[in-house]
């Protein structure tokens, strides 16, 4: 019985890993698209300006696919360099009639803590060839077997905007496979129904609020210690994100967008 649950639970929640697609259609973003955050780090009683945050999406030909390529790129702001030197690059590529996982890079330097990740998925997303190294461990090359649409940090982002919100009930979870630091886990968003978010720009947005259950690791303490609010609209962008870190908790705020795939339509007038 406990086997027939399982399987019940894999039809259920992961029917497009069956035919072969880890998505049956992206309506929330297109090649083009360009966003940027302002990001706050809680110094003591008082909110930080230390970072920015840009995420674009382009299309590439990789494998001989069309692919989308994702790029997250996040510094400190030169003038907070001494108390947290951030410098990091994430990039992926997903082919775009499925939304496959063909490759992905990270490359990191926190707080003096360098990091690189190389993900290459092959096999149908039932294997991924790694490169890892990292400030405390030595280069090393790994075969990690899994299954279809087992994501990469930055792509599970993109993969989060594709989620039809709408079926779900509040405080539902939707789980999702994702690679990190060279290991596979099982984690989950929640959906945590809709709010009003007000930017620290004074715009107010329609929003579809989440949680999400964070992998522990150098940067996150692990737990459902992130919540992330997307707009309510076809385009599902990040408003606002507010995160507990080792050192303290972050938040980001959305700054600019543009090249978006629809109409905005939950900005409040």
């Amino acid at each position: 019985m406990r086997h027939l649950n399982y399987i019940f639970f894999f039809i259920v929640f992961f029917p497009n890993v069956l035919s072969g697609q880890c998505v049956s259609q992206v309506k929330s973003f297109k090649p083009g698209e360009k966003i940027t955050y302002m990001a706050y780090y809680n110094w003591g009683f008082i909110w930080v300006y230390a970072g920015d945050l840009e995420f674009t999406v382009k299309q590439k030909l990789s494998r001989g696919k069309q692919a989308y390529q994702f790029d997250a790129i996040g510094n400190s702001r030169k003038s907070y360099d001494w108390m947290y030197k951030v410098r990091d690059h994430f990039q992926s590529f997903v082919e775009m009639s499925t939304f496959s996982p063909i490759m992905a890079e990270r490359k990191t330097s926190e707080g003096g803590y360098e990091a690189y990740e190389s993900y290459e998925f092959v096999n149908g997303g039932r294997k991924i060839y790694s490169t890892v190294s990292n400030s405390d461990k030595p280069f090393k090359r790994d075969t990690l077997n899994t299954q279809p649409c087992t994501f990469d940090v930055l792509t599970v982002i993109y993969y989060c905007r594709t989620i039809v919100f709408d079926q779900y009930k509040t405080n539902d979870k939707i789980p999702f496979k994702i690679i990190v630091d060279n290991k596979i886990y099982t984690t989950y968003v929640r959906y945590m129904g809709k709010e009003t978010i007000k930017t620290h720009q004074g715009k107010k947005y329609r929003c579809i609020k989440c949680s999400a259950l964070l992998v522990e690791g150098t940067i996150f303490k692990g737990g459902e210690d992130m919540t992330l609010w997307v707009t309510d609209d076809e385009n599902r962008i990040p408003v606002l994100v507010e995160a507990k870190i080792l050192i303290g908790s972050v938040k980001a705020y959305i700054n600019t967008e543009e090249g978006l795939c629809n109409d905005s339509k939950a900005l409040v007038n």
